[in-house]
């Protein structure tokens, strides 16, 4: 290389980065000996920040837009003057790019169920899974805290351990939440924006924010979801007796095939059923059974006899005071004694206030085998 081509790389320098990938988060601009010159251009892009190192240390944070580099570190000078270092610059300078756009559609998930306890259905095993987003807000901590010496981190190196860290805040969340298993999916905006804002102070810590996250699902073991069917399938069938005859209805309506002979034995057997209702009516009280030689007859259950009527006791109210209870076989003896008149005031269980033994129907046979009191004036 001529002198010249030699002082003209000295004089010129242009520093920036186009990103043609979909997950770099950090890129170190390489140039030979790390040396940035001065007065060298230095390119910011919008969605970008660069760092400056110089020395070893964090010098300086670019936002976007287009810098002229003016720092203690001039190669020029330096490469001219220490003929000792085989024109080799000792002091080196460096710039790290950080993608501050959005990471989208970065997916999140429950590696093992998380216990919790349902108000409805007791202690459950819940799995979920979403998406979140990131995104770069302090360039500078994320470099000295996670990237380093670098010179391209992407985005794989820290999914991990952001997912960690959003598992952890879900479990707690949703096993604190008291809401039930059936009305999670309801909630599941409430939840994710909880989570993501509990997860903010630490994530801040690494220079990160989580501008989204979603929860697409929350799910139950299969078991468990195959016995929410069998009951939401019972819920729709409504009267199972009712359903079940129109299965069979259905079944022997359907014509060809195996289908069809399952529907006729189907339609069989409900057919003996209402033959073996209708000859038990028409023989005067005995079943008919039909067996490998022949028809034979058997007397019918008899129906158990109904229960015995409830005896009512009597409470009796004269002179402000009440006595009782008595039977009905003891006023019997009271209204042949004379102690009990018609005009006396008597009360029973489920009887709607106090009334006169004459008034009520069940005790006014009492009075009848004595004659009833002279009419006045006779």
């Amino acid at each position: 290389m001529g002198i010249f081509d030699f002082l003209k790389g000295e004089f010129i320098d242009v520093i920036h980065w186009t990103d043609d990938t979909r997950d770099t988060m950090v890129w170190r601009f390489e140039r030979e000996g790390h040396e940035i010159k001065y007065g060298a251009k230095l390119t910011v892009r919008e969605g970008q920040a660069a760092v400056f190192v110089h020395e070893g240390q964090l010098a300086d944070v670019f936002t976007p837009g287009l810098y002229m580099l003016e720092t203690n570190n001039m190669p020029i000078m330096t490469t001219l003057q220490h003929w000792d270092h085989a024109f080799q610059s000792p002091f080196k300078s460096e710039i790290y790019f950080v993608n501050t756009t959005r990471f989208n559609d970065l997916k999140w998930g429950t590696k093992n169920p998380i216990m919790a306890r349902d108000p409805e259905f007791g202690p459950v095993r819940l799995r979920s899974y979403g998406t979140y987003s990131i995104r770069v807000t302090d360039p500078a901590r994320f470099l000295t805290e996670i990237v380093g010496t670098d010179g391209e981190f992407t985005m794989d190196e820290i999914s991990f351990q952001i997912r960690n860290i959003i598992v952890q805040e879900f479990s707690r969340v949703i096993a604190g939440s008291g809401i039930p298993v059936l009305d999670m999916a309801a909630n599941t905006a409430e939840f994710g924006k909880i989570v993501a804002e509990a997860i903010d102070p630490v994530i801040a810590q690494y220079g990160l924010s989580i501008p989204e996250l979603y929860i697409e699902n929350i799910s139950l073991p299969p078991a468990v979801e195959q016995a929410l069917d069998d009951r939401t399938s019972r819920g729709i069938a409504g009267n199972l007796n009712d359903h079940m005859r129109w299965k069979a209805a259905e079944a022997v309506g359907k014509g060809g095939g195996a289908g069809d002979a399952m529907g006729a034995g189907l339609g069989a057997g409900l057919g003996m059923a209402m033959a073996g209702n209708v000859m038990q009516q028409g023989f005067g009280g005995t079943t008919q059974t039909m067996g490998p030689w022949g028809m034979t007859q058997s007397p019918a259950a008899q129906p158990a006899p109904p229960p015995p009527p409830v005896e009512h006791v009597w409470h009796i109210a004269e002179n402000g005071k009440t006595t009782g209870p008595f039977s009905k076989a003891r006023l019997g003896q009271m209204a042949a004694e004379g102690t009990l008149k018609r005009e006396t005031y008597v009360w029973t269980a489920g009887q709607d206030g106090w009334k006169p033994a004459g008034d009520v129907q069940e005790l006014a046979q009492l009075f009848t085998i004595m004659p009833p009191p002279p009419p006045p004036g006779v």
